[in-house]
């Protein structure tokens, strides 16, 4: 007697196609968010400790980048950070003392910006390890899938009662 496994070989289609259709979106985000990295042109710069001069396209240039903004950002500020500023620019406005408010105000806005840029640059290594996840779990999938396929191959049961 044959049986095959109608569920098995059902499974094993869905794996694969699953399998085939992440690895693809992986790709695809991952093409996406180079291309539009690298038309940024952004360089990283030569006092990065990670990647110097390097052309941000790829998860660690990205991240080497927002890195080096974050210091650069606190050296302008005086290693004050955008909340800290915040709350400089209130006891200065409270003491009256414009021309500091106005400083405190310079740097609290190269703050903001910097935490900006660092967020854009953080999403993209985001959407990189999230790509590299979907591409793995796809691999996943094709594995599950080829082992589901083997599955529902006919298997022949019990042996003939009389061969001869």
């Amino acid at each position: 007697m044959i049986k095959t496994s109608g569920a098995a070989r059902f499974v094993a289609i869905l794996c694969i196609v699953f399998g085939l259709v992440a690895i693809g979106g992986g790709v695809a985000t991952w093409a996406m968010v180079t291309t539009q990295l690298s038309a940024e042109n952004i360089t990283v710069p030569k006092d990065s400790p990670l990647t110097p001069g390097a052309k941000v396209q790829d998860p660690i240039t990205a991240y080497a980048q927002a890195e080096i903004i974050n210091h650069h950002a606190l050296t302008a500020s005086g290693g004050k950070t955008y909340a800290e500023l915040g709350a400089m620019i209130a006891e200065a406005k409270t003491a009256g003392d414009t021309a500091k408010v106005d400083e405190l105000t310079i740097a609290r806005t190269t703050m903001m910006n910097a935490s900006f840029l660092r967020a854009s640059l953080f999403t993209s290594v985001l959407a990189y390890g999230v790509s590299l996840l979907v591409i793995g779990l796809g691999v996943m999938f094709l594995l599950l899938g080829w082992a589901f396929g083997s599955l529902a191959r006919p298997k022949v049961i019990g042996a003939p009662a009389d061969a001869a």
